[in-house]
């Protein structure tokens, strides 16, 4: 059995856009069999499809082009080909809502959740579902949000 590897932080960037790096890792870890089984479920759903929603572009047909084979740049360009390259104005907007998300919202609850079955209840520096994913799996939070 091939051991798993975490897909990197959903922080990271390309071209300024938070997420997208971490979409194409987990394509690549799960075109490889090295993404763990937890994360395969929800492989083109939630944060991916709202990345993929901003772009103009299908998580399948992103997907099967990206494979094990394209870097982060090589998928950019694909995605800039075959969707819609996002403006100044939209990257702030993206990353404004994306690195809040948990925070004071609709997903609120579901981040509060997450924080209990993760044994963090009690972390209150948890305050973003981003910050939630780094700690859950091994990374240094972030700077949190100020109220």
């Amino acid at each position: 059995m091939m051991s798993t590897t975490l897909p990197v932080s959903p922080y990271e960037t390309i071209h300024g856009l938070v997420y997208f790096p971490r979409m194409i890792d987990k394509i690549h870890l799960h075109s490889t069999g090295k993404l763990g089984d937890d994360y395969i479920p929800n492989l083109g759903k939630g944060f991916d499809t709202r990345c993929c929603s901003l772009l103009g572009i299908n998580y399948g047909e992103l997907s099967a082009a990206v494979g094990s084979t394209l870097s982060n740049e090589e998928a950019w360009n694909w995605a800039m080909q075959h969707g819609v390259a996002p403006t100044e104005e939209q990257i702030e907007v993206w990353n404004s809502f994306m690195t809040k998300r948990g925070w004071r919202d609709e997903a609120t609850e579901t981040l509060v959740r997450r924080k209990i079955e993760g044994g963090f209840e009690n972390r209150e520096d948890i305050q973003t579902m981003f910050d939630y994913i780094d700690l859950d799996e091994g990374r240094p939070l972030r700077a949190t949000l100020e109220s």
